[in-house]
């Protein structure tokens, strides 16, 4: 590599470090309060979206490594890190985890693009056994969900 080739690509590498990203973020948490003390998850989603129509298609959802439409019954041995992971197949604005086993039932609201990835993998903590709703708002204006029902085993005994 020659040494001006190297030199301005250097300096192209530098000034991107020094230029920040455009970070387009909404703080759920201030702009909608209620969503997070809301005690039900109907409540919450109300609160989020206004309203609580739901279309149970465009997510795939997977709590304590059993699919949603697994005909097998999601068991969790711990309570305190359940491995949730989905995915949204339609185009959406914003992406919501909400649960009915503790009491306040908003976990987490993501804001997305078009050039997001929809394939997210997190972890929760239920104090007892529950369902779990994932929500999308689609850029069509539609609520698009998933639920799947699970056990918490108490104790980590799956007994």
């Amino acid at each position: 590599m020659e040494r001006r080739q190297f030199l301005s690509m250097t300096l192209g590498a530098l000034a991107l470090a020094v230029v920040p990203a455009s970070v387009r973020a909404e703080d759920f948490r201030k702009s909608k309060p209620a969503v997070w003390s809301a005690h039900t998850v109907d409540e919450a989603i109300k609160a989020m979206y206004g309203k609580t129509d739901l279309t149970m298609s465009g997510i795939k959802l997977t709590a304590a490594n059993v699919a949603s439409d697994s005909p097998k019954k999601a068991v969790a041995s711990n309570g305190g890190a359940i491995p949730v992971d989905f995915s949204v197949s339609v185009p959406a604005k914003t992406v919501a985890v909400f649960q009915d086993a503790n009491p306040e039932a908003a976990v987490c609201v993501f804001t997305v693009t078009k050039y997001d990835a929809m394939d997210y993998s997190i972890k929760i903590k239920m104090a007892k056994s529950g369902t779990i709703t994932i929500v999308a708002e689609g850029t069509d204006g539609k609520l698009y969900a998933a639920k799947q029902t699970l056990d918490v085993a108490l104790g980590g005994c799956e007994g």
